[in-house]
């Protein structure tokens, strides 16, 4: 019975005889044959099986072989076991264990495919993509037909169609003459011709003694399609050398002009083996360079302490008022640009700086009517927290992240560009693409390195792209397109079309994705000198002081306790907050490490960031004393303050400024008229009005001591403070306004939910609660039943009785405490049947416990179309 008959027999009537535990004969038989932990391991492979969960095993195999589900279950497998299921694919159907190892080998020994490939049949077994004994192991349909041959789809072995796939269709006579060209005795159907041709092509003395007769130059045509693409183009009149392989059906005809190379010669070439190169070990991940772990701690503490503050200073900086959203949604490039400035990174990576914000929810639109980016109030929460906290916020944001910033500046599939902040940047596969990366990077010795085409190498193995091993493609020939390679003897010869996929390249998502995440973790000090730091793995809950197991996930305590153990760890390697500068006599103030919060606050206002790093560096400069003093400080406050923080003695020229400016300051005093300015000094005010600067304020004099302008208080102030004056802001009543700018914060904003790749896993509770709902659906689905008369059922087969018989059926099942057989239909029209076990029957219900739910249901008397008894009750 072949695969293609799983859908029928996965609906076997009720009653008829499932075959022995030892050779099923369905995939429905074969998972009823699984144990508990068998069902449960398949589950949670394939989670998109459990929604929602089935009702029984039939279900369940018929579910498992639907198209999408199998789809995603062959592109979540390794590069070997996809192998093993596109072997499976061209091997007879059922395919003997040795046939298909067969398949791998050619006949010769090789320890390492031996060695791998029970592991992987294994494998697709568990996930229900392979099924039977080792005697019969079949591939699912639906699996088989994806990874079959065909002209619309070469198999990534390079295959093509059998024999009797490509003469399917030829007349008899045509078949006769191949017969006959081939040196076999003329048969008297086509059947027996294929069946002849076949044997030919299959038997190895026969078939070298065939291909020692050909000429050179048609073993030299089939040397080029023996690795596929086994397809190509004829001209009306082929050459000698194709005509000769045409006559003896070593190319069969698919259409007037394309010839193909049957599956039996293309494994006689290449000795039996489906796969040029099988690849049943993972490549090895090698480490590019090693530190003690306490280096590469380090290098990842500072890097961790680099994007705390790059956080801090970017979400300051919008503080007052952020760049504009985009109509579209997202950030401008000009204000990416400005950004990248401000932060003095390029933009790539103010790009990533600001999308861990957003992640984070630390940052987001305000949501006005001119909509504009501002930190959230989680913002001012996120800086309450110690340090190494707010590093493990940001930190699983980013593991936990869909967006995927490396992808802005590009453009999605209609054209129109991505930009930061915006929508379209989500990729489900992120997450996992970063922990796996991770978790190779665990596998090595702490403190090591790896060399990064190594680790895309390994992901590459791990899950491959479709189309195959780049081993398998056939290397174009030289100085020819690899899709149409000349005749061989001058002919009009050429390989399919359709090119062979192209080799895994950096375009790749899944490899961009790797990329991007190594960068990422360093830039975040997830790792550091590109080794995983111990903070990491404590992060991702995981061995701290040796190399983990390549496949490990984490796991072993909740998420709340290994951010605690992160945080503990990274705590110590961050440089503590100090209290105090060193004042320089040029000017400047030296701050020798992260300063206390309310200290660095103070001094950003009365001084400007000149550089940043290990020690920043503060420059005073008038404009900077200013605006401290704008905000209602004496020079007696910015004199105490820098002699209580300095560890130096405040120096003459910085006092100077500081009096030179505050004496100055407020001079000049500007109001509300539609805007003055009024000074006791006449003389001063003449010489703004003679001054071609203030031209654009329009001003003119209406006292000794007052000047008006045409334009409001704030650009009038500064239009002032541009031409080198220091004027202050008075209310109505004469006195000077202090200037501070409020903080703007955003409503409460949660932050971006990850746009979920597939299913979410199950947990442990779930997968037993589905088993045990599975088998009992199962044991109600197979239960034997007394087959009802042939009046007594409805079309659709449920159970017809009266009302009467009905009642008098449920009440004496449940006297008995037997089960019984009932037909449904619920309040929408659906009808279903069930085994019940009536409990008791009252006020025109029936309660009992529904073996098909397995769960206590109460079921209307006037809804249940029938009853009839089982043949036994053991349910």
């Amino acid at each position: 019975m072949g695969i293609g008959e799983l859908d029928r027999e996965a609906h076997v009537p009720e009653g008829r005889p499932r075959g022995t535990a030892g050779s099923p004969r369905t995939l429905a038989e074969a998972l009823r044959a699984r144990g508990d932990d068998g069902l449960a391991a398949l589950l949670r492979a394939r989670p998109d099986l459990l929604g929602p969960v089935p009702n029984d095993l039939t279900q369940l195999a018929t579910r498992a072989g639907t198209r999408a589900s199998v789809v995603r279950a062959l592109e979540r497998l390794d590069r070997f076991s996809l192998q093993v299921a596109q072997a499976l694919a061209v091997a007879p159907d059922p395919a003997p264990y040795p046939v298909l190892l067969g398949l791998f080998t050619g006949g010769r020994p090789d320890p390492a495919v031996e060695g791998a490939l029970p592991r992987a049949v294994a494998l697709l077994r568990e996930q229900a993509l392979v099924w039977g004994e080792d005697d019969r192991l079949r591939l699912v349909r639906t699996a088989r037909e994806l990874l079959s041959p065909s002209p619309q789809h070469p198999s990534p072995t390079g295959l093509g169609p059998t024999v009797a796939e490509a003469t399917a269709g030829m007349s008899p006579g045509r078949l006769q003459e191949i017969v006959a060209a081939a040196g076999l005795p003329s048969t008297h159907d086509p059947v027996s011709a294929v069946a002849a041709l076949t044997s030919l092509f299959t038997d190895r003395e026969r078939m070298a003694a065939l291909l020692d007769t050909a000429p050179p130059e048609a073993l030299a045509v089939l040397d080029r399609l023996v690795w596929g693409p086994p397809y190509g183009e004829v001209t009306a009149k082929p050459t000698p050398p194709v005509g000769w392989l045409r006559d003896r059906g070593l190319l069969l005809p698919v259409s007037p002009r394309t010839m193909v190379l049957p599956r039996e010669v293309a494994l006689h070439l290449r000795g039996g083996r489906a796969h040029r190169a099988p690849e049943p070990r993972a490549p090895e991940l090698l480490a590019a360079r090693e530190y003690r772990p306490a280096v590469a701690d380090g290098a990842a503490a500072g890097q961790a302490y680099a994007a705390l503050a790059t956080v801090e200073e970017l979400l300051k900086s919008w503080e007052h008022g952020g760049p504009p959203v985009l109509r579209a949604g997202g950030l401008s490039v000009r204000d990416l640009k400005r950004t990248a400035a401000a932060l003095d990174v390029p933009e790539p990576v103010a790009a990533f700086w600001l999308e861990l914000a957003y992640g984070a929810g630390l940052l987001a639109s305000d949501g006005e009517a001119d909509e504009r980016y501002a930190p959230t109030p989680a913002y001012d929460d996120w800086l309450d927290l110690p340090p190494a906290e707010r590093w493990v916020r940001l930190a699983a944001a980013w593991l936990a992240a869909t967006r995927t910033p490396g992808l802005a500046g590009g453009q999605d599939a209609k054209g129109r560009t991505l930009s930061v902040l915006g929508p379209d940047l989500d990729r489900a596969a992120a997450p996992e693409v970063r922990r796996r990366v991770l978790g190779l990077l665990a596998a090595l010795p702490p403190g090591a390195a790896p060399d990064p085409e190594t680790l895309l190498a390994r992901l590459r193995w791990e899950r491959p792209t479709r189309g195959g091993s780049a081993a398998d493609r056939t290397p174009a020939t030289p100085g020819v397109p690899a899709a149409a390679p000349p005749e061989t003897a001058g002919g009009a010869w050429a390989s399919d079309s359709r090119p062979a996929p192209a080799p895994s390249s950096p375009a790749d998502l899944r490899e961009r994705l790797a990329r991007w995440a190594l960068q990422d973790a360093e830039l975040l000090g997830i790792t550091g000198r590109g080794a995983l730091s111990t903070a990491a793995r404590a992060l991702l809950n995981l061995p701290l002081d040796a190399p983990a197991e390549p496949s490990a996930e984490g796991g072993g305590v909740e998420p709340e306790v290994a951010a605690e153990r992160a945080a503990e760890l990274l705590e110590p390697l961050l440089p503590e907050a100090v209290d105090h500068v060193l004042l320089q006599a040029d000017l400047t103030a030296v701050a020798p490490g992260p300063l206390l919060r309310p200290l660095a606050d103070a001094l950003a206002v009365l001084a400007d960031v000149e550089s940043k790093g290990g020690a920043t560096v503060y420059r005073f400069t008038p404009g900077s004393v200013r605006r401290a003093l704008d905000t209602g400080q004496a020079a007696s406050d910015l004199h105490a303050f820098l002699a209580a923080h300095s560890r130096t003695p405040v120096p003459q020229p910085l006092a100077y400024l500081i009096d030179d400016v505050a004496r100055r300051h407020g001079h000049l005093r500007i109001g509300a008229a539609s805007a003055y300015v009024r000074c006791d000094d006449d003389a001063l005010l003449g010489e703004i009005l003679a001054d071609r600067r203030s031209a654009p304020l329009r001003l003119r004099r209406l006292a000794p001591t007052v000047l008006a302008a045409q334009t409001d208080p704030s650009s009038l102030l500064d239009g002032l403070r541009a031409m080198g004056y220091a004027p202050a802001a008075e209310s109505a009543e004469g006195d000077v306004l202090v200037a501070r700018a409020a903080a703007h914060r955003t409503p409460v904003r949660t932050p971006p939910a990850p746009v979920p790749d597939g299913p979410p896993p199950p947990d442990a509770t779930l997968l037993a609660a589905a088993v045990r709902a599975i088998r009992a659906g199962d044991r109600a689905a197979t239960a034997v039943r007394k087959e009802p008369a042939p009046a007594a059922t409805t079309p659709g087969g449920l159970p017809r009785t009266s009302p009467a018989e009905t009642l008098a059926t449920v009440q004496a099942a449940a006297m008995t405490g037997s089960a019984v057989w009932i037909g449904y239909v619920n309040a929408e029209g659906a009808a279903s049947q069930r085994v019940i076990a009536p409990v008791r029957v009252e006020g025109g219900f029936v309660t009992g416990y529904d073996h098909t739910a397995d769960e206590v249901r109460t079921y209307p008397l006037h809804r249940i179309t029938g009853v009839a008894e089982l043949a036994d009750d053991e349910v």
